[in-house]
């Protein structure tokens, strides 16, 4: 199993670094965009960073051989012209590795948060999206479980054809278009709740509010998720013939299912839980832009619509080492939780 583990890790590393760095060489030859709207001394600021990552290079004159400038700044009091080229993309992308691995420098954005730390801009946002997801989680496992078990007992009948049912219908209808419907129905026409994410100075109680709609909007799908996984499993488990000889030997329908149907049952459906509870911190990009939430997923959105590259690099290793973090877990907890997978062992 040790040895298993080690592997997992190991491909999971080779992985993140195989879609980082054709990320960022597929990023680089997007054209670079300027801070626009700035001061030729914020401009230059900018772009003396750059150069200090080693991305450009910067020159009084004119430089034959790499084509056209990308940018020139010219002071107001002073006569000479700075010129910046691009470097290379592969020594772009050995001045990029050597900054994270020596300095933990994911570069500084320059167009969400012109000159801002790209790490500090997604440490600021990560909050508001674990905060949201965790209540999310929270909220549909225990619910969605419960729905299943009471459909799994109630097999064909009509409690089992309404939980189907609406299950049906709400597992096929998207996050974002519920929120959508949410906002406009709940925050315009009736009022209840807010339109968007509260803001720092509102009110607890407002801020309370705040969290129902994208709360609600996570959870309804994850609900009705975790709600057909465990009907369709504890339905095979109660058909099954081990609990038919439970039930001959004298245990009541209430002490099979808990002591032998539910903890069986449990098994694949835990693991998935697990993974939910490590991928939370991803969130919703597109449920968080419609609402506002200054999370990573809103950070991505506008990283992407304003070309920021060197935030969306951030953004895409946060949700990447994420991901394969939740693949490892869930790998990893079949092993432990059932004693007859297990990775490894030697025979």
């Amino acid at each position: 199993m040790t040895k298993y583990v080690i592997k997992r890790v190991v491909l999971a590393f080779i992985s993140l670094f195989i879609i980082l760095t054709l990320t960022f060489l597929l990023m680089k030859t997007l054209p670079m965009d300027i801070p626009q709207g700035t001061t030729p001394e914020v401009k230059l600021a900018f772009l003396k960073t750059q150069v200090s990552n080693g991305y450009l290079i910067e020159s009084t004159s004119l430089i034959t051989g790499y084509g056209n400038p990308i940018a020139s700044v010219k002071l107001l009091n002073s006569s000479t012209t700075y010129y910046y080229y691009n470097r290379p993309i592969m020594d772009q992308y050995g001045s990029w590795l050597k900054a994270i691995f020596t300095r933990w420098d994911w570069g500084t954005s320059y167009s969400v948060d012109v000159g801002k730390n790209c790490m500090d801009i997604i440490l600021r946002g990560l909050p508001y999206t674990i905060k949201v997801n965790v209540i999310a989680v929270i909220i549909s496992v225990p619910l969605g479980i419960l729905l299943g078990i009471v459909a799994a007992l109630n097999k064909n009948k009509t409690t089992d054809n309404v939980i189907s049912t609406v299950v049906m219908i709400l597992i096929s209808v998207p996050s974002f278009v519920l929120i959508t419907f949410m906002i406009m129905i709940f925050g315009y026409n009736l009022k209840w709740l807010p339109t968007e994410w509260p803001k720092s100075y509102h009110s607890l109680g407002q801020k309370a509010l705040g969290y129902i709609i994208p709360v609600i909007a996570l959870s309804l799908g994850a609900i009705c998720g975790y709600c057909r996984f465990t009907r369709a499993e504890l339905c095979d488990v109660l058909s099954s013939d081990y609990l038919l000889l439970a039930r001959t030997k004298g245990l009541t329908k209430r002490q099979a299912v808990i002591r032998h149907a539910l903890r069986n049952a449990m098994v694949p459906i835990l693991p998935s839980i697990l993974a939910e509870i490590i991928g939370v911190l991803s969130g919703s990009m597109i449920l968080e832009s419609l609402y506002n939430i200054p999370g990573i997923g809103t950070v991505f959105i506008d990283a992407l619509n304003k070309r920021d590259y060197n935030l969306l690099m951030v953004d895409m290793a946060i949700f990447t080492m994420i991901g394969l973090l939740a693949s490892i877990v869930l790998d990893l907890s079949y092993g432990f939780l059932d004693p007859r997978i297990r990775m490894g062992e030697k025979k």
